[in-house]
């Protein structure tokens, strides 16, 4: 978040002198990819480098210079760096959004998503996909979705709202058993102050939803854009704070929660979870004719 804070501040300071990225490059003898990425919040940048970007914006202001100083520092480490063994660039920069925000929307329809999966349903998703190439990776996998999931007890955490494709709730990752204390899971969160569960019935059809899961995250701090994640079955995704970007998905999750289940939505989640193992007779193939 302070990295956030920090390239909206220099943004704001580079656009009221009039100078463009590769402009401001030159004149501080950088790659122009430098600026762009410290601008991106992709990379932090030191603190002697930062006074003579202010100079250069003639930002000379004692406590706003003091107060970018500290954002730089504050910035140089990203939440759950420790775990770039196992987790990609990407989903660091993803943790550092979700960590930060203070609403959280989400729409999946491939699995549950991590914050609030089970560590039994975590291990079997490593395993099933091809995360856990070895014992050690796998417990290393499991113990950063565990840690991310601190951001859910007590009351000063985010808001959350999530929307749950049936699909998510039907497909048996890891077994009955593991399924059923998933379920069980997600209908025990429903109950937390700060959590919204909702459930998108088959029933409803094609919907907007099914261009890709995504996140949207909204921030306390004023003048901090809304962003948004996007992912798909691959493990590609995108994240962008662009308003006309974040905007659309942000009507898109309205458009959603109004087609989705939410009342007694623990309810609906237990008696899914009681028919676990079950075969739906439509899934059932057709028993072949014995030879006469």
């Amino acid at each position: 978040m302070q990295r956030l804070r920090l390239r909206t501040e220099l943004r704001k300071a580079r656009n009221h002198v009039g100078l463009t990225q590769r402009e401001v490059a030159t004149k501080m003898y950088w790659s122009p990819s430098k600026l762009i990425r410290i601008e991106a919040g992709e990379v932090a940048i030191s603190v002697n480098d930062l006074k003579a970007l202010l100079s250069e914006y003639g930002v000379t202001d004692r406590r706003k210079v003091d107060e970018l100083l500290q954002l730089a520092r504050g910035s140089r480490k990203m939440p759950y760096t420790e775990y770039r063994d196992v987790l990609s660039k990407e989903f660091l920069s993803f943790l550092a959004l979700e960590s930060s925000a203070a609403i959280i929307r989400g729409f999946h329809f491939f699995v549950v998503p991590g914050l609030f999966q089970t560590e039994e349903y975590m291990r079997a998703m490593a395993a099933g996909t091809g995360q856990a190439t070895s014992p050690e990776r796998l417990d290393r996998l499991v113990e950063a979705r565990l840690a991310r999931q601190e951001i859910l007890e007590g009351d000063e955490g985010p808001e959350l709202f999530l929307i749950l494709d049936e699909s998510v709730i039907r497909r048996q990752i890891g077994g009955p058993k593991v399924m059923r204390n998933q379920l069980e899971r997600l209908a025990e969160l429903s109950t937390h102050p700060r959590i919204t569960i909702q459930v998108l019935p088959f029933a409803v059809g094609a919907h907007r939803g099914l261009m890709g899961p995504f996140t949207h995250f909204e921030f306390r701090e004023e003048g901090m854009p809304d962003s948004v994640y996007l992912e798909n079955p691959r493990g590609e995704s995108y994240a962008s704070n662009d308003p006309e970007v974040t905007g659309q998905y942000l009507e898109t999750f309205w458009g959603l929660e109004d087609q989705a289940l939410r009342d007694d939505i623990g309810t609906v989640l237990r008696n899914v979870a009681a028919g676990v193992g079950d075969v739906s007779p439509d899934l059932t193939p057709p028993v072949p004719a014995e030879a006469p």
